[in-house]
């Protein structure tokens, strides 16, 4: 049943914030969300028609998908070919396009690619499958990399030995540094990652806040969450400051979740890593410690990949970049949609071409 009564209520929060974000404008803005559930929550409640004209909202590398360069996708297709191996993935990676096609392709062919919904249920299915080699495709930032880790151990715990990971996990902050050392980047202040921020905490961004002036605003994900970071940012940016604010305190602490860093610390540590759309960045990316090298899957495979190409005509690095919008791809809504999508920003849920495509923003440009 819906709680008028709190509808209502948060009627009147977004019509008091947006009053108030007004008053405090003194210039045209542009703000960056650096979260896939911030861009679909920003068109889906579409909070991009209730703010005024100067403020642009433009998305960032937070898509953990979208930025899984191609020769990882490749290799991964690659995985799914080889006789024996079960890959098991989260839904989203099936239908990223490869050289060679993609995860569906692959399956449609012969291989064995199962969907699952988290790393436990991928163990799980080593072993239920004994005689098969069970490789989970690890995608994603700080927030799914503890669970990884912790299925790790727990693989270790049981000995089971046809587990192992392809990681693809990536770090957000070093990521934020390489992309903002674009001098042509104009970027009126960041609207931090929640999810991402639960894990590494408000602290973390105070290096990024302090080296390019910009604002720093950590913010949930409901309509009056994401107003309020937007309120905080322009009033940063209208007086010439920039600091880390957390307004999301019931989920984000200032040093993070301590036993989650603590798991990722165990079982992981940093790596050089290669972001679609960004290159490679330093120590961006996570690899498996020595101690647990055996459920390291390019250590127990030799995959092979001819060289891979980007899918001609897409600007998905572009969009990651935030230097071009979906609607400046020729490709977008015509060539490239969701049924038969030709770059990984149409493909994934959090995807930013995803977003303008589902909520019909491309329509209002």
């Amino acid at each position: 049943m819906v709680d008028l009564e709190q509808v209502f209520r948060d009627r009147q929060m977004v019509e008091a914030l947006l009053e108030r974000l007004m008053d405090k404008l003194s210039g045209p803005l542009s703000f960056m969300e650096v979260c896939g559930t911030h861009t679909m929550s920003i068109f889906r409640h579409g909070i991009r028609t209730l703010l005024p004209p100067d403020i642009r909202l433009v998305s960032g590398p937070g898509c953990p998908v979208c930025v899984t360069s191609q020769t990882d996708i490749d290799r991964m297709v690659g995985l799914s070919e080889i006789h024996g191996v079960v890959v098991a993935t989260f839904g989203d990676l099936m239908r990223v396009p490869g050289t060679a096609g993609s995860l569906s392709d692959a399956r449609a062919r012969g291989a064995s690619v199962e969907i699952v919904y988290s790393p436990a249920e991928a163990l799980n299915l080593a072993g239920s499958k004994p005689s098969s080699q069970v490789v989970f495709l690890s995608v994603g930032f700080e927030t799914t990399a503890p669970v990884v880790a912790a299925t790790v151990l727990e693989a270790q715990a049981r000995g089971i030995e046809n587990f192992s990971i392809y990681c693809c996990n990536k770090l957000m902050p070093p990521a934020l540094h390489a992309l903002f050392q674009d001098e042509e980047l104009e970027i009126s202040g960041l609207l931090c990652p929640g999810h991402v921020s639960s894990i590494i905490g408000a602290k973390a961004y105070e290096g990024l806040c302090a080296r390019f002036s910009m604002p720093c605003v950590i913010t949930g994900f409901e309509p009056v969450d994401i107003l309020t970071g937007l309120y905080h940012l322009t009033c940063q940016a209208s007086e010439g400051k920039a600091f880390v604010e957390n307004v999301y305190h019931r989920a984000v602490p200032q040093d993070g979740n301590k036993r989650a860093l603590a798991l990722m610390e165990k079982v992981f540590e940093p790596t050089d890593a290669h972001w679609r759309g960004l290159g490679t960045i330093d120590k961006s990316g996570l690899e498996l410690r020595e101690e647990f090298s055996a459920f390291d899957v390019q250590r127990r495979f030799e995959i092979e990949v001819k060289d891979s190409q980007q899918p001609k005509g897409c600007i998905c690095g572009k969009i990651i970049r935030a230097k071009a919008l979906p609607t400046d791809c020729a490709l977008f809504a015509k060539a490239c949609t969701p049924t038969k999508p030709v770059g990984p920003c149409m493909v994934s849920s959090e995807g930013t071409c995803s977003a303008y495509y589902k909520y019909g923003s491309y329509e209002e440009q």
